[in-house]
């Protein structure tokens, strides 16, 4: 597991734009000092890996999250692919099992500047009825804790998390294991289609190491101002 003694810029923005026009305007109108990226399944499956070059060139970290969830040998592949395009972060689905992570694991580890690698645990869109209807019957905080110690166990950096959930998993997987959360919004923002949600102070008060915003910014009129707005409430 990687050590994080330098997080740099805390906000990820995410870039789920249709176009790869929009996604540079929106990159044009951003400080690659204030923020990563997040490029995700639209984006990449329209622009590709050349959207996340470009982006790149232009001083974004960019994080790449396709959540693979495969076969071992397939996702380990993928993951050295994201290796070698230069991605900050990439991720998987934690419910692919110990021997799916290990694999991925250890096909970035060679790399003198891997990317960080982290597992999602459950969908921060997902409530607790519709957990059960797919089978996760132990319940919301278990399920996340008990894939959040499996994450960790397979060599991980860290996992993609509700804020919710974000205290207890620092208290018990320590100050280094990294934790992703989406459901961030600003006060008095819409909460869109996520169901476990919370402002970007309080989400690192909870322990967060790193905020994902996709709509408060990317749809604002000035998405800088707002990037500003966040940066400052969370310093």
């Amino acid at each position: 597991m990687r050590s994080i003694t330098n997080p740099g810029p805390r906000i990820v923005v995410a870039v789920d734009l249709p176009s790869r026009g929009q996604a540079l305007e929106l990159a044009d109108r951003l400080d690659p000092s204030l923020c990563r990226l997040k490029i995700g399944k639209e984006s990449f499956t329209r622009s590709g890996p050349a959207l996340v070059e470009e982006l790149q060139r232009r001083g974004f970290e960019i994080f790449l999250d396709l959540k693979f969830h495969d076969i071992p040998n397939t996702v380990a592949s993928a993951c050295r692919a994201a290796a070698e395009l230069g991605v900050w972060m990439v991720n998987v689905h934690a419910s692919g099992g110990r021997r799916m992570m290990e694999a991925a694991a250890d096909a970035v580890s060679g790399f003198k500047r891997r990317p960080l690698l982290i597992a999602v645990t459950i969908l921060t869109s997902l409530s607790e009825p519709e957990l059960e209807e797919v089978g996760f019957t132990a319940g919301l905080a278990a399920t996340v804790n008990r894939l959040s110690n499996l994450t960790q166990a397979s060599g991980l950096d860290g996992v993609v998390c509700s804020p919710w959930e974000a205290a207890a998993l620092r208290r018990n997987l320590g100050d280094d294991f990294v934790l992703v959360t989406p459901g961030v919004r600003p006060t008095g923002s819409s909460v869109d289609d996520q169901h476990r949600i919370m402002t970007p102070r309080d989400a690192i008060g909870q322990g967060a190491s790193y905020l994902v915003v996709g709509r408060p910014i990317t749809r604002a009129e000035n998405p800088e101002a707002v990037l500003r707005s966040i940066a400052s409430e969370i310093v």
